[in-house]
């Protein structure tokens, strides 16, 4: 099986891309090095690795947990488990209410839980990935979102990541990396662009060598890969796309969803809905089928000689077992095979869990996440 990472390369004047794989570097290709996926990385963090991670919910994001319930339910603890399961780095989202109250002034309890993660983190030798995941004027699943159309709130956007950037500046480039924005929802993909280039131009004054992460219009869809314009001649960026396909498996009586009431069987590989009359529940999904869905961010990542990131994919625990596991197999093999880092949706927190609520692991699934079987 070919193991590969994902290797951002920090030098003191600008960081350079490449891959770490197992397979020999071909001929002229002086950015591919041979390791392997689980080689422990140094903590004085030079370079910005990623392969195999693993995300933060409902912790400082899409919770209402607050005071001393918030701060135990994601400790030092947590992220010691994360190193020890064989993950190399945390996609933590973090929620504009829960870090700044209305007048843009910090949450100092919030701040201070966000420094002692990243802390935990230096420690560990685990990357990090900061994601501004849910915003007053944007949520994803909203039907008004004032960032589209109130240039104020643009504005104020931009002012949150200045002052977000005052704080995480400390620590090294090579250990923390942000992603400005989780799943865009705009009426128009040129709505995404055009602030896609404003707010990398800003951070750009501020941090010229900080690792962006950037992914596609609506919910960082595979689908809409070929929309997204990407600020040219930065090479410090990583391309990022979520994955939930098919959904009637992912989300399978989800209760948020029009699946929750669903009471049919759900399959994988092979037709969805064994014996569904619906057009939707007759498509058959195999490995061939998912990779296909992912061929749009894999040219562009391609065209472009930038990084790939898989940010979040995930199937809900109510899932049947067989089919979710062979979900999983699939899908990390093709990100082996193509170079793409990952991180499972999610570490912990009810739906889609990699550990239960006392911190017990999903064996068979994390040896698949992380690569030991």
């Amino acid at each position: 099986m070919m193991k590969t990472f994902l290797q951002l390369s920090l030098s003191a004047i600008a960081f350079s891309l490449f891959f770490m794989a197992c397979k020999p570097a071909s001929q002229g290709d002086e950015n591919t090095t041979i390791s392997q996926p689980d080689t422990r990385v140094e903590n004085n963090f030079e370079n910005f690795t990623i392969f195999r991670g693993t995300n933060i919910a409902h912790w400082l994001s899409q919770s209402s947990r607050r005071g001393e319930e918030r701060q135990a339910f994601f400790t030092r603890r947590d992220v010691a488990q994360i190193d020890t399961l064989g993950f190399d780095h945390i996609r933590l989202p973090i929620d504009e209410e829960q870090m700044w109250d209305e007048e843009g002034n910090r949450n100092d309890d919030a701040f201070e839980l966000l420094g002692d993660y990243l802390d935990w983190c230096k420690e560990f030798g685990l990357r990090t990935i900061i994601d501004l995941h849910i915003l007053r004027s944007h949520h994803f699943n909203a039907d008004e979102k004032p960032l589209w159309t109130d240039p104020a709130e643009q504005d104020k956007f931009i002012g949150l990541w200045k002052d977000l950037s005052g704080f995480l500046k400390p620590w090294p480039n090579g250990m923390v990396a942000y992603e400005f924005m989780n799943e865009p929802v705009a009426d128009d993909p040129e709505e995404w662009n055009q602030l896609i280039a404003r707010v990398v131009d800003s951070i750009r004054q501020w941090e010229p060598d900080r690792i962006l992460v950037i992914g596609s219009n609506r919910w960082q869809s595979a689908n809409t890969f070929d929309q997204l314009k990407v600020p040219a001649g930065d090479k410090n960026i990583i391309l990022s796309f979520h994955f939930y396909e098919p959904f009637h498996l992912t989300h399978v009586r989800a209760s948020w969803t029009h699946l929750k009431d669903f009471e049919g069987e759900v399959n994988y590989p092979g037709q969805i809905v064994p014996g569904g009359t619906e057009q939707a529940h007759q498509r058959v999904y195999n490995r061939d089928t998912l990779a296909h869905m992912m061929r749009k961010p894999l040219h562009l990542a391609d065209s472009l000689g930038l990084p790939l990131f898989c940010g979040e994919f995930g199937v809900i625990e109510k899932a049947p077992r067989e089919p979710l596991l062979a979900w999983y197999k699939d899908m990390v093999s093709i990100f082996e095979e193509h170079n793409v880092a990952y991180a499972n949706w999610n570490y912990k927190a009810g739906s889609f869990e990699t550990v239960d609520e006392n911190n017990i692991p999903d064996d068979d699934l994390v040896k698949i996440l992380t690569g030991k079987k």
